[in-house]
């Protein structure tokens, strides 16, 4: 059997993050409500009368798919190739997610595309310029 790429397998997860991210937002622009207003009254500045936190998730879900899927001009720059750029946005992104009520499921699958991330960042996979390859082994290596 094969072996799990990690990278892969977070990418389909911030993919779907990212739909659901826009998903959200487009959601907030016609019903803005933050997740935590139960608690406090003064992030709601946020999302009423300016949507301001909705055009934040917007931005930053249609980031991740531009990032993941990827664009043109995206594919093969070291930005799409690292995975430490991916470790330093990701958290930014759940919690813009997780501050509006409806983009609670985008940062939860954030959190695991994250894990998910840092796991292949742990056992030193790369992402290959190509998009959706694997790496290509070094030369013929002849085994005894």
């Amino acid at each position: 059997m094969g072996k799990l790429i990690k990278n892969h397998w977070a990418r389909l997860i911030i993919l779907a993050a990212g739909t659901y991210q826009v998903a959200a937002a487009l959601e907030g622009f016609f019903w803005p409500k933050i997740f935590w207003d139960f608690l406090t009254k003064t992030l709601d500045a946020a999302v009423k009368p300016i949507p301001i936190l909705q055009i934040i998730n917007l931005v930053f879900g249609l980031l991740l798919i531009a990032w993941e899927w990827p664009l043109g001009f995206i594919a093969g720059s070291s930005f799409h190739r690292s995975l430490e750029a991916r470790l330093a946005v990701l958290p930014l992104t759940a919690l813009a997610a997780a501050l509006i009520y409806q983009g609670t499921n985008a940062a939860i699958y954030q959190v695991i595309g994250l894990g998910v991330y840092f796991w292949a960042y742990s056992e030193g996979e790369m992402i290959c310029a190509k998009p959706w390859t694997l790496p290509q082994r070094g030369g013929k290596t002849g085994r005894v």
